[in-house]
Formats: structure tokens, sequence, C-alpha cells
């Protein structure tokens, strides 16, 4: 967990280990109008636009690593 100072919207980044095999890097955790998120790992594109590099598939998986990555963060 690396934790930013400043007032910008992002306030930290992290990197998570899933199931001991394999390696999620460049997540963010997020100040957005209804409280902090977690925002996948991305990367610009030729064409200037930002594209998800980790997309959960499902909701729950999402939810699950929002939750452990929060904990973290406020610990």
């Amino acid at each position: 967990m690396h934790k930013l100072d400043g007032t910008g919207a992002t306030k930290a980044f992290c990197d998570i280990s899933v199931a001991d095999s394999f390696m999620i890097r460049g997540l963010r955790i997020i100040e957005g109008r209804d409280g902090l998120f977690v925002s996948m790992p991305r990367e610009e594109g030729k064409d200037g636009k930002w594209y998800n590099t980790v997309i959960p598939l499902k909701r729950d998986v999402k939810d699950h690593i929002e939750r452990i990555v929060l904990e973290a963060y406020g610990s």
C-alpha cells in the first residue's frame, strides 16, 4: 500500500496477490462523491483513452477485492 499525501482524488496505490498464484498491480483507492472506492488497473491506449487491464467478471469478486483493499487502507 502506497498512500499519497495531498488533496487529489487518488488516495493510494496498491498491489494484491490472488490465491498465492498471481499479482494484480496498480489498483487505486479513489475518493469519489459517495466515498472511497477501488479502481482497477488501467493503461492509456494509442487513441488517448484509458482502458482497464483487469476486469472482475463477477460482482461479488469485485466487492471482495474492494473490501480487502479498503480495509488495508484504513489500517
